[in-house]
């Protein structure tokens, strides 16, 4: 490089180095308007945050006067406390049931509706219906639908010739009772994300494929659908993890947390409001989000190797 171009570069990172009148205006505006964001942003977010790890490192129960600090004791007494530890299980099991459930369900209703003609309207209204209803009512009405026996689900099953089957009283069938409930409430919302992204692919990509040799539609929908699906498959299924994860309402309802059906959610509710043990609530939310956290980035980072934009 000649002493020249030295020289000009100096004078050129000068230049943009210098700020102006003009530009110092206009940098405390930008800030002026980004601050009542940013406040909001601290005081709703990061702030609660910071108070629940404070918390969760002491030993304070809701309307004392004073705590003591204990450190990690309330994260280690999680980990060996066996309710805890069976909410933790009901909730990866119950999360195992409703993610590829509630994906592949709403992937397969959406392609369904995306190929009606006259009545697609009325089939995107009737499943997207879940998603718009207060979901304790509706666990009120499965509560009836599934009665052993004033339920309907039983009277059909007895039609049949079987025993009625207590699937809220059994304690074996009360995760995958509540995980059908939750694929019921999840794929209406993952139909209509699945249906703009059948909608954005041009259909011209289809007759090529076509043109091409792939004449059953199978042959198509792997080789052009599914793989321009990618960037919608990947938001739906962390949306329906950290959906499944969150589950709580069913819970309150259906089974009031008994043994067999504790999850994340029930369990800290019940350590922070009903026994006002703020310390150790915290501790679980904290853990809580921790893994809800690890998931959502570790499905992120998984799937967007195999996203093509």
């Amino acid at each position: 490089m000649s002493t020249a171009d030295i020289q000009h570069s100096t004078a050129v990172a000068k230049r943009r180095a210098t700020t102006t009148p003009r530009e110092a205006r206009m940098l405390r505006k930008g800030l002026l308007f980004a601050a009542p964001a940013s406040l909001l942003l601290v005081l709703i977010y990061l702030l609660p945050l910071i108070m629940l790890g404070g918390f969760s490192v002491t030993d304070y129960t809701l309307g004392a006067l004073r705590w003591n600090f204990v450190g990690i004791d309330n994260f280690t007494a999680a980990f060996a406390d066996p309710v805890f530890m069976r909410a933790l299980w009901n909730t990866v099991l119950y999360a195992l049931i409703v993610i590829p459930c509630g994906i592949f369900g709403g992937l397969g209703v959406a392609l369904l509706v995306h190929a009606r003609k006259r009545s697609r309207g009325f089939w995107e209204f009737a499943y997207f219906l879940p998603v718009t209803a207060t979901l304790v009512a509706m666990a009120t009405v499965w509560q009836f639908l599934l009665h052993p026996t004033l339920g309907p689900v039983n009277a059909v099953i007895s039609f049949f010739g079987a025993a009625p089957v207590s699937f809220l009283g059994n304690p074996s069938l009360l995760i995958p009772t509540l995980a059908m409930i939750g694929i019921w409430q999840v794929i209406g919302f993952n139909m209509v994300l699945f249906l703009a992204g059948l909608t954005a692919i041009p259909q011209d990509l289809q007759e090529a494929a076509r043109l091409d040799g792939a004449k059953n539609p199978i042959d198509r929908f792997f080789t052009v659908t599914w793989p321009l699906l990618g960037p919608t498959t990947m938001f739906v299924t962390v949306t329906t993890s950290i959906t499944a994860f969150k589950v709580f309402e069913t819970v309150a309802v259906l089974t009031k947390g008994r043994a067999g059906s504790e999850t994340l959610l029930y369990a800290l509710y019940l350590e922070g409001f009903d026994y006002s043990n703020t310390g150790y609530a915290a501790a679980l939310t904290l853990i809580f989000l921790l893994i809800v956290l690890v998931l959502s980035i570790g499905q992120t980072l998984h799937l967007e190797k195999k996203v093509h934009y």
